[in-house]
């Protein structure tokens, strides 16, 4: 899976590589354009969910073809933006540095802000109910 965030850096798309954690593997890397095809610049790292993921930086608005190479198998994501014949013949996976819509909207949550004692100072209100 691909998943994409807003980056701190102004002007760029944070997106996380994701591969189950079924996928028995010693070394996987992410190997595309952003990284000039370089076998050993991403390597993705297996975290304690078992889930492997690397994460990079791209400019928005760009197109990135890339392949997993998992312990020296190359690998298609189908879970991709895109799909691209590439120079060798082999079918690349494509990533597009760009937002949902939806991703740009702010949502606002209740803030929880406590006293130091158990509850929030802000609540929602509940009616108390008096037995007669």
């Amino acid at each position: 899976m691909i998943y994409k965030t807003a980056s701190p850096t102004k002007g760029y798309v944070r997106v996380v590589f994701e591969l189950p954690p079924f996928l028995w593997a010693d070394h996987i890397t992410v190997v595309g354009d952003f990284n000039n095809w370089r076998a050993d610049a991403t390597p993705l790292h297996q975290d304690r969910d078992g889930v492997w993921r690397a994460t990079v930086e791209l400019q928005t608005g760009t197109r990135c073809e890339f392949r997993y190479l998992v312990d020296g198998a190359w690998m298609t994501d189908y879970h991709a933006d895109g799909f691209v014949t590439g120079a060798y013949g082999a079918e690349n996976s494509v990533v597009n540095a760009t937002l949902p819509e939806t991703a740009l909207v702010i949502g606002r949550r209740r803030s929880l802000v406590h006293n130091g004692a158990t509850r929030p100072l802000h609540r929602p209100f509940h009616p108390v109910h008096k037995a007669a």
